[in-house]
Parts: structure tokens; C-alpha cells; sequence
């Protein structure tokens, strides 16, 4: 079976024919065939959204909201299918993809709740008899580029509030996970979205470059969003920019998760636990920092080391919490990172060894910044520890890093913990809770090298509107001449 492009409601291959293959990274085998699009079905892609978009954008409220509940509760139907295909095309585990697929169905029911929320405002105007008011329209046809490693909540959140704002989407799913992706769309278009609200293109990596630098070029798209890297991000943000194209980035990070010397130590632990190992560590907002006082990190360290040592990891398909990595390169970069931090005197006390795409939870205590996992996110299972005097050092440690996307701090001391935050440089963080934490109507994003803009709740209905100044005034007004 071939996974098709959605273009207009329809289900077609490539105006080429031609596919190509995304392969399990556990088992070698092949896990999806997918249609690898051309610069026809771009401008297909884009027609069929420019085409939908009047109409679209003139539905009322309740009629959008909807079909986006009815939307979710197809997805949630189809949670089986969703995790069969997350396990096959990325490694994921099950529990990790039934998780995706519950958060992404209530996106789409906060999206639904938000299109009664698209609200403008009266703005006393200087001029007499003059009503002035600032309106909020749909901006027209959204790029949409997701990942793969939250393929369901990502790609979900790509589209959702676009399409609840009044806008037409095209989707470009990530090369490693083009079935999942399409699922999505499937669900939407079951609930009844018209043809060409959301279209869908799959492509070969490798035509990937050309693929997204058409669809932002093209005059009919308005807006662009992205997931990723930074290091991709960077080339979006530089391509819309020579388009005058708004664009909303949430790029890469590095967690800090601060341990002060009054934290409760256990619950830092399992913040920590979880934080850093969830998905393999291949989440934006992985804990990727462990930033502990000296003065409690000998007992915190055994006991974090203690519950990493005793995290199963295996095969996807089994009862393990950390499954495979997307990718035997990214499997042996964490082989690298051990490495290279083990030479210049990281104490390696936890975990390290890797079987194929496997790597266990491992942790490297007395990590300095001559080390790699230091400042370089590593997307994966191989935490590092860095042991610092004092809440100052703490702080400036924290926020040595491009990258600002989310973070937390342990203390009990509730005011402390504030003061900290308010200096740590993220656009997210979390007090006594783990760096991995995300709820659709929160506002989502990071500064720095981990993006700007925000997706979730009303902070997502200015990043998909324009908002226009209209006037109603009196036709017989006084002009001066």
C-alpha cells in the first residue's frame, strides 16, 4: 500500500509516479511507501488551498468548531492505526504514540473551543463620528511543516488552529514519518472539512530542499509554520524572510532542569526520570541540562543514576520505556557524545552501552562545557550533569546555551523558585515539575535559537490572523480642503 498525496480532497500518487520507501529504524524492514512529490503537485497542493479558501474562510463558527470535535473523536478511533504506524515509522513505543494521539485530539478540541475566540475590538477614534475597530481575518493558505518525533501532537498542532481561524493549509509531512502524517488528514477529512482545506504532500528526503523553498515562495501562501531544528529553522526563517512571509518557529533546545540545594530531592529525581528519557529524549523540550547544587548532588546523583539504571530498553513492540532512536546515525552520535565526554573527565554512572538503534537511559556526572553534550543538543538518551556552587552559577549556567525553548527549577522555597525563573532566558518554565510539559491552550514556544511566535489557545489566533483596522465614518465629514 502507497501512501498518497492529498490534494482537493482527493487520495493520488506523485504527478511523477514516483515513491520512496521510509524503513523501520528498529527492524530494517520496510514501514511505509510513500508518494515522493514534485514541483506539479506544489502547485496542485497550493491551487487546490487558494481554490477552498473563500469559502472556507466565510464559514461560520460553529460549523468549523464541528467539524474539528467531530475531528478528534475520529482520531481518537483510530489510536490503533496512529501507534501501529508511530511504532513502524520512528521507533516509538506504544504508550509514547497513545499519548500522541489523546494530546492531538484535544488540540483539535481546543482549536474547536477557539473559533468563537477570534475576537476584534472597538478603538476610540480622534476623528468624529467615526466607529473604528480592529478586525481579525483568516490570512489565507498556511504552511504547515511537522516533525517526526511527536508526529500526532505536532502536525495536529500545525494545522489545527490555522484551519479553526478560517484558513486553508497544506501540509508537508515529515520524510520519516509520511503515514502518520497522513492519518491525520484522514481524520479531518472524515469529519467532514471540505476538499481543499487541507491538502497533503509527501516527498523523498532528498527533494525536500526544493519542495519546501517552492511552497514558501509561491504568492498564495501567507503564512508558514515550522517544527525542527535550528539549524533548519534558521533556513526558513531566512526564506520567508526574502518573501515577506510571517513565519512561526519552534526550533531545538536544551532544558535546563535546576536543582537548588533546598529541592525536594526525590521529586527532582522523578521529574528528571521522566523529563529526560520520555521518547528516547527526542522531544524540544527534553530535559537536556541536570543543573545540581553541589552541596546535594552526591545523593542526588545516586539516586537519579539508581532509577536510569533500572529503565528497560528494546525493542518498541515490547514492554520497555525506551524504545529505538529514529536512526542508526542518531543512535551512534550518542556513542559519541559518551565518548568524547568520558575522555575529558565526565564520570560516566548510568547506562551507555547500545544495541543497534537501542541506547540505554545514561547519564554523565561532572560534565564541564570542554565537553559536547555540554552546549550540543543531543535529541536522545544521554544526559548530562553539571554540578555548580550556588544559585548564581546556577542561573548563569542555565542560560549558556542558543537555545531559550523550556526549563524547570526544584526548591521549596516557592518565591525563590520565581525569582529563578523569572531570570532563566525560555519561553516556558516549569516550578517542582519536569522540563516536558505541554497543554493545548497554553501558549507554546521558545526565544532565542529555539524559535519565536506561539502556537496553542489565543496566543495561536494572532500568529494565523491579520489584524485590520476598519472604519465606519460619516460621509459628510469636514475635509480641509
Amino acid at each position: 500500500m502507497t501512501i498518497s498525496l492529498l490534494i482537493n480532497g482527493v487520495d493520488r500518487p506523485a504527478a511523477s509516479s514516483r515513491t520512496y520507501d521510509r524503513v523501520d529504524p528498529f527492524t530494517g524492514e520496510v514501514a511505509s511507501r510513500a508518494a515522493a512529490a514534485g514541483p506539479d503537485d506544489v502547485t496542485a497542493a497550493i491551487d487546490a488551498a487558494s481554490a477552498a479558501f473563500p469559502a472556507w474562510s466565510k464559514t461560520g463558527p460553529s460549523q468549523r468548531r464541528a467539524i474539528l470535535m467531530k475531528a478528534a473523536d475520529i482520531m481518537d478511533s483510530k489510536a490503533g492505526d496512529f501507534t501501529r504506524l508511530m511504532i513502524e515509522e520512528t521507533g516509538a513505543t506504544a504508550p509514547w504514540a497513545g499519548f500522541n494521539v489523546m494530546f492531538a485530539a484535544n488540540i483539535l478540541r481546543e482549536a474547536g473551543a477557539m473559533t468563537t475566540q477570534i475576537a476584534g475590538e472597538i478603538i476610540p477614534s480622534d476623528k468624529p463620528g467615526t466607529l473604528a475597530m480592529g478586525v481579525r481575518q483568516a490570512a489565507g493558505v498556511c504552511l504547515a511543516i511537522a516533525p517526526w518525533n511527536a508526529p500526532v501532537i505536532l502536525a495536529t498542532r500545525a494545522v489545527a488552529m490555522p484551519i479553526a481561524c478560517g484558513n486553508t493549509v497544506i501540509l508537508k509531512a515529515s520524510e520519516q514519518c509520511p503515514g502518520t502524517h497522513r492519518l491525520i488528514a484522514t481524520a479531518l477529512t472524515e469529519a467532514g472539512l471540505p476538499a481543499g482545506v487541507i491538502n497533503v504532500l509527501t516527498n523523498a528526503p532528498e527533494d525536500a530542499p526544493e519542495i519546501v523553498a517552492a511552497l514558501i515562495a509561491h504568492p498564495a501562501v501567507k503564512r508558514v509554520n515550522f517544527t525542527g531544528s535550528t539549524k533548519v529553522g534558521k533556513i526558513i526563517a531566512e526564506t520567508c524572510g526574502r518573501h515577506l512571509k510571517p513565519a512561526l518557529l519552534e526550533l531545538g533546545g536544551k532544558a535546563p532542569l535546576v536543582v537548588l540545594d533546598d529541592a525536594d530531592i526525590d521529586g527532582a529525581v522523578n521529574a528528571a526520570i521522566f523529563g529526560a528519557f520520555m521518547n528516547q529524549g527526542q522531544i524540544c523540550m527534553s530535559t537536556e541540562r541536570i543543573i545540581v547544587d553541589e552541596a546535594i548532588a552526591d545523593e542526588f546523583v545516586a539516586k537519579l543514576a539508581a532509577r536510569a539504571g533500572q529503565l528497560p530498553a528494546g525493542d518498541p513492540r515490547g514492554h520497555v520505556v525506551l524504545g529505538s532512536l529514529i536512526s542508526l546515525d542518531a543512535a551512534k552520535k550518542m556513542e559519541e557524545l559518551i565518548a568524547d565526554a568520558t575522555a575529558k573527565g565526565a564520570k560516566l554512572v548510568a547506562g551507555g552501552k547500545r544495541s543497534g538503534t537501542v541506547v540505554e537511559a545514561t547519564l554523565l556526572d561532572r560534565v564541564t562545557p570542554a565537553m559536547r553534550v555540554y552546549a550540543e543538543e543531543s535529541f536522545g538518551p544521554v544526559k548530562p550533569i553539571i554540578r555548580v556552587s550556588g544559585e548564581e552559577e546556577a542561573i548563569r549556567i542555565a542560560n549558556d546555551t542558543e537555545y531559550g525553548l523550556s526549563s524547570a527549577v526544584f526548591s521549596r522555597d516557592i518565591q525563590r523558585a520565581l525569582a529563578v525563573a523569572a531570570r532563566i532566558e525560555t519561553g516556558i518554565c516549569h516550578i517542582n515539575g519536569p522540563t516536558l510539559h505541554d497543554e493545548a491552550q497554553m501558549p507554546f514556544g521558545g526565544v532565542k535559537g529555539s524559535g519565536y511566535g506561539r502556537f496553542g489557545g489565543k496566543a495561536a489566533i494572532a500568529e494565523f490572523t491579520d489584524l485590520r483596522w476598519i472604519t465606519i465614518e460619516d460621509p459628510a465629514q469636514h475635509y480641509p480642503f
